[in-house]
């Protein structure tokens, strides 16, 4: 039998949250911008789909920092296009 692996519980991957659409409006506000000037993450990204992301979903990513302690990513999930 084939042991399944959960990825998102090693100590190396960040944490990865789905924003919902009010805290997706709040992130655009903040810093102005669309949601298409947010960096990418693929559909197909081992992570988004062990959290079950969507294309079009946000994605927030907590990572430690040796410079600010705590640092947030944020990710807009796409169909990758060849």
């Amino acid at each position: 039998m084939k042991e399944e692996i959960k990825i998102t519980s090693h100590f190396v991957v960040p944490k990865h949250e789905i924003l919902t659409p009010d805290e997706i409006k709040v992130l655009l506000d903040k810093f102005k911008i669309s949601i298409n000037q947010l960096p990418r993450i693929a559909e197909d990204d081992v992570v988004v789909k062990e959290i079950g992301a969507s294309v079009g979903d946000v994605l927030k990513i907590t990572r430690a920092s040796l410079t600010a302690g705590v640092s947030q990513y944020y990710r807009l999930v796409v169909r990758e296009q060849l």
